[in-house]
């Protein structure tokens, strides 16, 4: 049974996709490892790679290029500052030179070493080559695949069904919701309880909180960003930020100079029935505006989908409970981790295999059960929680306009928010004993459906909105 921690399904990366931005460059971190562990790093002198299917349909504006770039050149997109991308890209292309892991000048003109190929790879629909050179000789070349919130696999890996992930290492083994709910009637515990034990079999609960931290500090500073920063987003559709015009408008007179201060500023502020809702789209709406603009995000469990989690999150720490500490945000992201990893065993993650239905209809399953747990609900309401919110996203298709992570997903993270949090008041007021449909069932039949759903309508920008639309009109 595969052990997928929560560091798996949260991870800090750069816009504006996991699977075509982070994924590909963390393949390129990959390929470079796999040359210098075979001796062969010192031989290359020029290299060229191949997207295929999705990340050549969707690449250029997800970004795809540049983080093939990026990855090439040895950049973290964990911890690189955000603001030279633009220098270090641009170097690149007027130089037809790339420091190849950050270490040696190689020949890169970036318009013929990285070629977009429409035509799919057979094991993903984002697959990417990468050939390396010594002169005029092939000396290396490997495919990855992208498989979605920033998992990549070899395709060697594939063939000889080797695994990169630990296997029953986990004291409480999951690969279901209905094997999640029998250990906590087991053990008489919350599911953020069963979490954090598999959780320590990997790691200490000092590194466990410290990391937890990390990623509750960037999503907090996203938003900040997000809320702070306006103009119109890079891309070519002239999209106008809309967090910033409702920040100003919701914000109250309390002064701040910190994320920190800032979710005080926010409790202090008289918050009206109707007010609710425009905080919630405004903290998801921040978080994807910044993912749009090549910011770094907390992938949740993709970029795509990025700004739900921590909306709801935000949510509970400025409209539900203005006490609460640092050990409310931990169970939150256990248990949104938890409950994401149980879909992408039984299901997929990837807007390119699912659709939509895969990215804001799990991260809206994610953030409705942790919620739902913050809120005092049983494990059985948590997981009917995630039910309702996965159920009523299904068959969302992924339709970006452009290929870009804009229209309509910036506006998609606002209502998979607040169908997250409908989705946990439901939950709290139902008797788990009436439920109909096990989570389990929701998430099988979300595969079925993404099996079932044509290929136009998985991040292709082949159908949807991106074809009805034309992007010269925006």
């Amino acid at each position: 049974m595969e052990c997928i921690s929560v560091f798996d399904m949260l991870k800090i990366g750069i816009g504006p996709s996991s699977s075509h931005t982070l994924g590909p460059w963390r393949a390129a971190e990959r390929w470079i490892k796999h040359l210098k562990d075979n001796l062969l790093f010192d031989k290359i002198t020029h290299v060229k790679v191949d997207l295929h299917g999705s990340l050549s349909l969707t690449g250029k504006g997800h970004a795809t290029d540049l983080a093939v770039i990026l990855g090439l050149s040895g950049k973290d997109p964990e911890t690189m500052p955000v603001d030279t991308i633009d220098l270090i890209i641009k170097e690149v292309k007027e130089s037809n030179q790339l420091k190849f892991d950050n270490q040696k000048n190689i020949n890169f003109n970036s318009s013929e070493s990285i070629i977009f190929n429409r035509n799919f790879l057979p094991y993903h629909s984002n697959g990417i080559k990468f050939t390396g050179f010594e002169g005029a000789t092939e000396i290396s070349s490997e495919v990855y695949y992208s498989i979605g919130g920033g998992f990549v696999v070899q395709e060697e890996r594939i063939i000889s069904k080797k695994k990169d992930k630990l296997y029953n290492a986990f004291p409480f083994p999951i690969q279901t919701a209905k094997e999640l709910e029998e250990y906590c009637k087991k053990e008489n515990t919350p599911i953020s309880e069963i979490v954090l034990k598999n959780e320590l079999s990997l790691r200490s609960e000092k590194e466990i909180d410290s990391e937890l931290l990390r990623i509750w500090d960037t999503m907090l500073e996203c938003m900040y960003l997000g809320c702070h920063t306006e103009g119109t987003l890079p891309g070519g559709l002239n999209v106008r930020r809309r967090a910033f015009d409702i920040h100003q408008k919701l914000k109250g007179e309390t002064p701040y100079s910190n994320p920190q201060e800032w979710i005080i500023s926010i409790r202090n502020t008289e918050v009206k029935f109707r007010q609710i809702l425009k905080w919630v789209s405004c903290f998801a709406l921040s978080v994807n505006e910044v993912n749009a603009s090549l910011g770094r995000v907390v992938t949740a469990p993709t970029n795509g989908s990025a700004g739900v989690i921590p909306a709801v999150l935000m949510y509970y720490l400025v409209i539900e409970d203005h006490a609460a500490n640092f050990n409310h945000i931990k169970k939150f992201l256990l248990v949104a981790g938890e409950i994401g990893s149980i879909v992408k065993k039984g299901a997929t993650i990837s807007a390119a295999m699912g659709g939509c239905q895969a990215e804001i209809g799990v991260s809206s399953a994610m953030a409705a059960g942790a919620l739902t747990e913050l809120l005092g609900g049983t494990p059985e309401q948590v997981l009917m929680a995630s039910e309702i919110a996965m159920e009523h996203h299904l068959g969302l298709t992924c339709d970006p306009i452009g290929g870009l992570v804009q229209i309509p997903c910036i506006e998609r993270n606002v209502m998979g928010a607040i169908k997250a949090i409908s989705a946990a008041e439901l939950a709290l007021e139902s008797d788990v004993k009436n439920a109909k449909v096990p989570f389990d069932k929701v998430i099988s039949t979300m595969w079925k459906t993404s099996l079932d759903m044509n290929t136009k309508y998985k991040e292709t920008s082949e159908g949807g909105l991106a074809v009805s639309v034309n992007i010269s009109d925006c």
